[in-house]
Protein backbone atom coordinates (compact mmCIF):
# COMPACT_ATOMS: atom_id res chain seq x y z
CA UNK A 1 0.00 0.00 0.00
CA UNK A 2 1.68 3.62 -1.03
CA UNK A 3 0.90 6.63 1.04
CA UNK A 4 1.38 10.05 0.24
CA UNK A 5 2.38 12.01 3.28
CA UNK A 6 1.85 16.00 3.01
CA UNK A 7 3.27 17.97 6.08
CA UNK A 8 5.63 20.53 6.33
CA UNK A 9 7.01 20.20 9.96
CA UNK A 10 10.57 18.40 9.07
CA UNK A 11 10.38 16.14 12.89
CA UNK A 12 7.09 15.38 12.77
CA UNK A 13 7.43 13.94 8.62
CA UNK A 14 10.61 12.51 9.41
CA UNK A 15 8.88 10.19 12.51
CA UNK A 16 5.51 9.92 10.77
CA UNK A 17 7.29 8.30 7.45
CA UNK A 18 9.08 6.19 9.45
CA UNK A 19 6.31 5.01 11.70
CA UNK A 20 4.02 4.19 8.95
CA UNK A 21 6.80 2.19 6.99
CA UNK A 22 7.07 0.22 9.80
CA UNK A 23 3.21 -0.48 9.97
CA UNK A 24 4.01 -2.01 6.57
CA UNK A 25 3.56 1.26 4.15
CA UNK A 26 5.41 2.45 1.28
CA UNK A 27 5.43 6.38 2.14
CA UNK A 28 6.58 9.36 -0.20
CA UNK A 29 7.00 12.66 1.91
CA UNK A 30 6.33 16.17 0.26
CA UNK A 31 6.92 19.41 2.53
CA UNK A 32 4.01 22.05 0.67
CA UNK A 33 0.81 22.06 -0.94
CA UNK A 34 1.53 22.58 -4.32
CA UNK A 35 3.68 19.16 -4.64
CA UNK A 36 1.50 17.43 -3.04
CA UNK A 37 -1.78 18.37 -5.26
CA UNK A 38 0.78 17.95 -8.37
CA UNK A 39 1.76 13.93 -7.32
CA UNK A 40 -1.91 13.09 -5.76
CA UNK A 41 -3.47 14.18 -9.32
CA UNK A 42 -0.49 12.42 -11.47
CA UNK A 43 0.40 9.13 -9.59
CA UNK A 44 -1.83 6.59 -8.35
CA UNK A 45 -1.86 6.62 -3.98
CA UNK A 46 -4.38 4.23 -1.76
CA UNK A 47 -3.92 7.22 0.53
CA UNK A 48 -3.06 10.55 1.31
CA UNK A 49 -2.39 11.90 4.85
CA UNK A 50 -2.96 15.62 4.50
CA UNK A 51 -1.65 18.32 6.96
CA UNK A 52 -3.65 21.48 6.30
CA UNK A 53 -1.43 24.37 7.38
CA UNK A 54 1.32 23.88 4.03
CA UNK A 55 2.99 26.12 2.75
CA UNK A 56 2.32 27.30 -1.19
CA UNK A 57 -0.92 25.96 -1.35
CA UNK A 58 -3.22 25.51 1.72
CA UNK A 59 -4.24 21.34 2.43
CA UNK A 60 -8.08 22.68 2.42
CA UNK A 61 -6.96 23.70 -1.17
CA UNK A 62 -5.29 20.61 -2.13
CA UNK A 63 -8.13 18.39 -0.64
CA UNK A 64 -11.01 20.75 -2.36
CA UNK A 65 -9.00 20.79 -5.67
CA UNK A 66 -8.27 16.73 -5.80
CA UNK A 67 -12.37 15.79 -5.54
CA UNK A 68 -13.08 18.64 -7.69
CA UNK A 69 -10.65 16.77 -10.42
CA UNK A 70 -12.35 13.72 -9.68
CA UNK A 71 -9.33 11.99 -7.30
CA UNK A 72 -11.04 9.43 -5.29
CA UNK A 73 -8.13 8.73 -2.96
CA UNK A 74 -8.69 8.49 0.54
CA UNK A 75 -7.55 11.55 2.49
CA UNK A 76 -7.34 11.83 6.38
CA UNK A 77 -6.61 14.85 7.25
CA UNK A 78 -3.95 15.15 10.63
CA UNK A 79 -3.65 19.06 11.73
CA UNK A 80 -3.59 21.35 14.61
CA UNK A 81 -7.06 22.93 13.42
CA UNK A 82 -9.52 21.50 16.64
CA UNK A 83 -12.51 23.66 16.27
CA UNK A 84 -15.45 21.99 15.20
CA UNK A 85 -16.39 24.48 12.14
CA UNK A 86 -12.51 23.16 10.74
CA UNK A 87 -13.44 19.29 11.72
CA UNK A 88 -16.96 20.23 9.28
CA UNK A 89 -15.44 22.12 6.92
CA UNK A 90 -12.94 19.32 5.88
CA UNK A 91 -15.20 16.48 6.11
CA UNK A 92 -17.57 18.29 3.81
CA UNK A 93 -14.82 19.12 1.36
CA UNK A 94 -14.30 15.62 0.98
CA UNK A 95 -12.06 13.97 3.72
CA UNK A 96 -12.21 10.27 4.75
CA UNK A 97 -11.03 11.06 8.47
CA UNK A 98 -9.98 13.85 10.23
CA UNK A 99 -7.30 14.16 13.24
CA UNK A 100 -5.80 16.34 15.11
CA UNK A 101 -2.97 16.88 16.69
CA UNK A 102 -1.02 15.94 19.07
CA UNK A 103 -2.16 11.86 18.06
CA UNK A 104 -1.57 8.42 19.09
CA UNK A 105 0.61 6.21 15.99
CA UNK A 106 -1.02 3.66 16.90
CA UNK A 107 -4.14 5.23 16.46
CA UNK A 108 -3.43 6.68 13.12
CA UNK A 109 -2.19 3.23 12.09
CA UNK A 110 -5.75 1.78 13.01
CA UNK A 111 -7.41 4.75 11.29
CA UNK A 112 -5.68 3.86 7.72
CA UNK A 113 -6.34 0.48 8.06
CA UNK A 114 -9.70 1.40 8.34
CA UNK A 115 -9.73 3.70 5.27
CA UNK A 116 -7.95 0.98 3.22
CA UNK A 117 -10.17 -1.83 4.29
CA UNK A 118 -13.36 0.20 3.00
CA UNK A 119 -11.62 0.99 0.03
CA UNK A 120 -11.08 -2.33 -0.50
CA UNK A 121 -14.52 -3.33 0.32
CA UNK A 122 -14.02 -5.28 3.43
CA UNK A 123 -15.94 -5.11 7.02
CA UNK A 124 -13.46 -7.88 8.36
CA UNK A 125 -9.86 -6.80 9.73
CA UNK A 126 -8.40 -9.77 8.79
CA UNK A 127 -8.12 -11.21 4.90
CA UNK A 128 -8.59 -14.82 4.01
CA UNK A 129 -7.87 -16.44 1.06
CA UNK A 130 -8.54 -20.14 1.18
CA UNK A 131 -6.58 -21.19 3.97
CA UNK A 132 -4.33 -18.06 3.96
CA UNK A 133 -5.29 -15.80 6.52
CA UNK A 134 -3.26 -12.34 6.97
CA UNK A 135 -3.93 -9.69 10.36
CA UNK A 136 -2.98 -6.42 8.83
CA UNK A 137 -2.75 -4.84 12.19
CA UNK A 138 0.12 -7.38 13.13
CA UNK A 139 1.69 -7.69 10.30
CA UNK A 140 1.18 -11.48 10.58
CA UNK A 141 1.12 -14.16 7.76
CA UNK A 142 -0.94 -17.95 9.04
CA UNK A 143 -0.99 -20.76 6.29
CA UNK A 144 -3.40 -23.40 8.14
CA UNK A 145 -3.04 -21.15 10.99
CA UNK A 146 0.76 -22.07 11.08
CA UNK A 147 2.36 -18.61 11.17
CA UNK A 148 4.30 -17.85 8.26
CA UNK A 149 7.47 -15.45 8.87
CA UNK A 150 7.73 -12.86 6.06
CA UNK A 151 9.95 -10.08 5.41
CA UNK A 152 8.04 -6.80 5.46
CA UNK A 153 8.80 -6.33 1.33
CA UNK A 154 7.22 -10.46 1.20
CA UNK A 155 4.68 -9.12 3.36
CA UNK A 156 4.04 -6.01 1.30
CA UNK A 157 3.38 -7.46 -1.89
CA UNK A 158 1.28 -10.24 -0.70
CA UNK A 159 -1.16 -7.80 1.05
CA UNK A 160 -1.23 -5.99 -2.05
CA UNK A 161 -2.18 -8.93 -4.11
CA UNK A 162 -4.45 -10.11 -1.77
CA UNK A 163 -6.17 -6.55 -1.87
CA UNK A 164 -6.86 -6.92 -5.96
CA UNK A 165 -7.83 -10.82 -5.72
CA UNK A 166 -8.53 -11.09 -9.36
CA UNK A 167 -7.10 -8.34 -10.70
CA UNK A 168 -3.36 -8.50 -12.56
CA UNK A 169 -1.06 -5.90 -10.96
CA UNK A 170 1.41 -4.63 -13.30
CA UNK A 171 4.72 -4.31 -11.97
CA UNK A 172 4.83 -0.94 -12.16
CA UNK A 173 1.88 -0.61 -9.78
CA UNK A 174 3.68 -3.54 -7.69
CA UNK A 175 6.73 -1.99 -7.09
CA UNK A 176 5.27 1.69 -6.55
CA UNK A 177 3.71 -0.08 -3.84
CA UNK A 178 6.85 -1.36 -2.04
CA UNK A 179 9.28 1.50 -2.72
CA UNK A 180 9.35 4.97 -2.18
CA UNK A 181 10.72 7.13 -4.41
CA UNK A 182 14.04 7.44 -2.61
CA UNK A 183 14.57 4.06 -2.29
CA UNK A 184 16.17 1.88 -5.18
CA UNK A 185 14.91 -0.94 -6.74
CA UNK A 186 16.88 -3.75 -8.41
CA UNK A 187 15.48 -5.01 -11.63
CA UNK A 188 14.53 -8.56 -10.55
CA UNK A 189 13.93 -7.33 -6.58
CA UNK A 190 9.99 -8.64 -7.70
CA UNK A 191 10.64 -11.58 -9.33
CA UNK A 192 12.78 -12.76 -6.38
CA UNK A 193 9.62 -11.36 -3.78
CA UNK A 194 7.19 -13.44 -5.53
CA UNK A 195 9.78 -16.60 -5.73
CA UNK A 196 9.69 -16.43 -2.05
CA UNK A 197 5.92 -16.18 -1.32
CA UNK A 198 5.35 -19.06 -3.75
CA UNK A 199 8.27 -21.47 -1.77
CA UNK A 200 6.97 -20.23 2.17
CA UNK A 201 3.30 -20.32 1.36
CA UNK A 202 2.34 -22.27 -2.06
CA UNK A 203 3.92 -22.35 -5.75
CA UNK A 204 -0.30 -21.85 -6.93
CA UNK A 205 -0.92 -18.86 -4.90
CA UNK A 206 0.49 -16.17 -7.32
CA UNK A 207 -0.02 -16.40 -10.73
CA UNK A 208 2.06 -14.44 -13.52
CA UNK A 209 0.73 -12.75 -16.39
CA UNK A 210 3.91 -12.59 -18.83
CA UNK A 211 4.31 -9.25 -19.95
CA UNK A 212 2.00 -7.86 -17.72
CA UNK A 213 1.98 -8.82 -13.68
CA UNK A 214 1.04 -10.69 -11.60
CA UNK A 215 -2.11 -11.35 -9.89
CA UNK A 216 -4.11 -13.71 -7.47
CA UNK A 217 -6.70 -16.04 -8.57
CA UNK A 218 -10.16 -16.08 -6.96
CA UNK A 219 -11.00 -19.04 -5.71
CA UNK A 220 -13.40 -20.01 -7.76
CA UNK A 221 -11.41 -19.02 -10.73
Amino acid sequence: MRILLAEDDIMLGEALQEALIAQGFAVDWLKDGESALAAATTEDFDLLVLDLGLPRRDGMDVLTQLRQRGKEVPVLILTARDTPPDRIAGLDAGADDYMLKPFDLGELGARIRALLRRRAGRARPEIRHGELRVDPAAQRVFLREQEINLPRREYMLLKELLDHVGEVLTRDKLEASLYGWMEEVESNALEVHVHHLRKKLYPELIRTMRGVGYLIPRLED
